[in-house]
């Protein structure tokens, strides 16, 4: 049973609120914006990201995003929903089964498929979805606090 919950009032959930099942999304539109920033920040100017007329002599007949911008959408929802603030990424596995466009929404659901309490770690599936089709999966762990820091005051 999947338990789709949203951001913790904390910002985060700690190690002992987490259970098998819950699931969390977020929609991202791609934008050019987003393509051109990815570029800037990751140093990856090839031009089947940002040329369309390299783009279009490509097996994909035209631009596609980055799959790391892609998969980065997973990380907004692992660092600000599920688990949220805190956590840290260990690993994470990807494949990828289609290319994602400007002007594509990409839904993102991360849902956790074990939590570790020896190692305060949670295993998760990670998905991406452009209308119904799965455009990419993978598996990430996950370092999760055990409890909140104490707030300031």
């Amino acid at each position: 049973m999947v338990d789709l919950v949203t951001t913790h009032a904390s910002g985060g959930y700690i190690l002992d609120e987490l259970h098998v099942g819950m699931a969390a999304e977020k929609v991202i539109p791609v934008t050019e914006q987003r393509i051109q920033l990815f570029a800037e920040a990751s140093d990856d100017f090839n031009p089947v990201h940002l040329d369309e007329a390299f783009a279009s002599k490509t097996a994909y007949r035209g631009r596609i995003a980055h799959g790391l911008l892609s998969a980065s959408f997973g990380s907004a929802v692992v660092g600000t929903i599920l688990p949220g603030a805190g956590s840290i990424y260990v690993s994470q596995t990807l494949q990828f089964h289609y290319p994602v466009r400007i002007g594509d929404t990409v839904l993102i659901r991360i849902t956790v498929l074990s939590v570790d309490p020896e190692t305060a770690r949670v295993e998760l599936n990670c998905e991406g979805f452009v209308e119904d089709r799965l455009i990419m999966d993978g598996i990430a762990v996950v370092r999760v606090p055990r409890r909140r820091r104490p707030g300031k005051g």
